[in-house]
């Protein structure tokens, strides 16, 4: 990560990234099922749950890190700890309506999981490449540069994750529809989903442009590193539309298991981006970093908008003029 031993960070950041790794596997399984009920148009089981278990480490968080006075190690417990927590629920839920396993596991069938599921995997790998690179590089900028960078990043994160509810929405609605070859209802549902993520990034990009020096004050009271996180307000909050729209052209091309075209756009992505982190850093500072990042959503919404401006791809019945491609009920 670029931080070295002699640095007050190495030590409680080695321990912090060994105790939150033992919360990967809730984090795969919970993916995995709110992933599940998706598919089955529900949204709100995975919220309610999901949200469940963010409310219990905030509950935790003071907990852990005060009163038990665990300080950052128990900051990685009590996240950890909402994590099962989240992921016990799911799963006590999705088994109410559905046998999790069959009755031989012989009849488990993977095969069809493969080939998708190993090409999201190296997208996900391009993601988190990119991110932790664009860690890496702020943490070479010192310990005060790193603290700023880490408000702007989790706000940043934050916000944009909001944009990700219109992604999700159509892609169940789109993939429903895609099915039934109904591609008249996967233009309407296309079309008025870009729209929206246009108006939502515009909108979180005005309140976030005049809040963020508040909002920052609730991470940190450090004049130097508020002096630095007031100097990345433009790209919190200016890339918000770029970042709404790059999550919704995901959901898209998922809802019509475009999944080649998504892993290899992304790594091709990542890799400019990640490029560019290795040098823009070393000569603008925080600034480098924060550029990257953008540079990387921007190559995201890019590769999503030429993908469904291409009448090659399964986005063709975009470009036709007379709707003929519809299956009617009366000609079947």
């Amino acid at each position: 990560m670029g931080v070295s031993h002699a640095s007050t960070m190495h030590n409680p950041a080695k321990l912090f990234l060994s105790l939150r790794a033992l919360g990967a596997p809730a984090v795969v399984v919970s993916l995995a099922i709110q992933g599940i009920f998706r598919g089955l148009k529900d949204t709100k089981t995975p919220l309610l749950y999901s949200g469940l278990g963010n409310i219990s480490a905030v509950a935790l968080l003071p907990f852990f890190v005060y009163s038990l006075n665990l300080g950052l190690n128990g900051a990685a417990l009590a996240t950890i700890a909402s994590q099962y927590l989240g992921m016990f629920l799911l799963l006590w839920s999705l088994s109410k309506r559905a046998v999790l396993l069959p009755p031989r596991i012989e009849e488990l069938d993977f095969v069809g999981y493969i080939k998708s599921g190993g090409m999201l995997l190296g997208r996900t790998l391009s993601v988190l490449i990119t991110m932790t690179l664009a860690t890496a590089m702020a943490a070479r900028q010192g310990t005060v540069a790193m603290a700023a960078h880490q408000i702007c990043l989790q706000v940043w994160l934050a916000v944009s994750l909001l944009s990700d509810a219109l992604a999700v929405s159509a892609q169940a609605l789109i993939a429903s529809s895609f099915a039934k070859l109904d591609y008249e209802k996967v233009k309407e549902v296309t079309y008025y989903v870009l729209k929206t993520g246009v108006f939502v990034g515009a909108v979180l990009a005005l309140l976030l442009f005049a809040s963020f020096s508040r909002l920052a004050e609730l991470f940190s009271k450090d004049p130097a590193v508020l002096q630095i996180v007031g100097s990345g307000v433009l790209f919190v909050s200016a890339s918000q539309p770029i970042n709404a729209l790059a999550f919704i052209f995901d959901g898209l091309h998922f809802g019509v298991s475009d999944f080649s075209y998504s892993a290899s756009s992304m790594i091709t992505v990542g890799a400019i981006s990640s490029l560019f982190l290795l040098y823009a850093p070393k000569v603008f500072g925080l600034a480098g970093v924060w550029a990257g990042l953008a540079l990387f959503m921007g190559l995201r919404m890019t590769a999503g908008f030429w993908r469904l401006s291409s009448s090659a791809g399964p986005w063709w019945f975009l470009h036709q003029k007379e709707p003929t491609y519809k299956l009617h009920s009366s000609t079947c």
